[in-house]
């Protein structure tokens, strides 16, 4: 069964742009909020508290299982494209204290 890793990750507007090279960099599903003020549930907006001029990121990665999950991430962590950015405290596009994440394992699998 597959594993699922989930983001829902707000980010000013301006930022965008630096998010969407820092994704590409990553290799994430990124979407980002368009249909946002829905009348049912619980919204994405209600859930995360975007700040004026902030939209919501909703990304996520599907790996064949944890433990690929975890090879991959580690991988992916040292990438020195993404080190240098994450030990140096390099410009990130949105607060990281705001970004809900978890992994997640498939229910159903299709």
């Amino acid at each position: 069964m597959s594993y699922v890793d989930g983001f829902v990750i707000p980010i000013p507007e301006g930022s965008l742009k630096l998010y969407r090279s820092i994704s590409q960099k990553a290799g994430n599903v990124e979407a980002v909020g368009d249909d946002l003020d829905v009348q049912f549930g619980m919204p994405f907006k209600k859930l995360v508290k975007p700040k004026p001029g902030e939209t919501v990121v909703f990304s996520f990665i599907i790996f064949k299982s944890r433990a690929d999950r975890d090879k991959v991430n580690a991988k992916v962590m040292s990438d020195p494209r993404l080190k240098k950015m994450m030990e140096n405290g390099g410009e990130m596009p949105f607060d990281m204290k705001r970004m809900a994440y978890g992994g997640f394992k498939s229910l159903i699998d299709m």
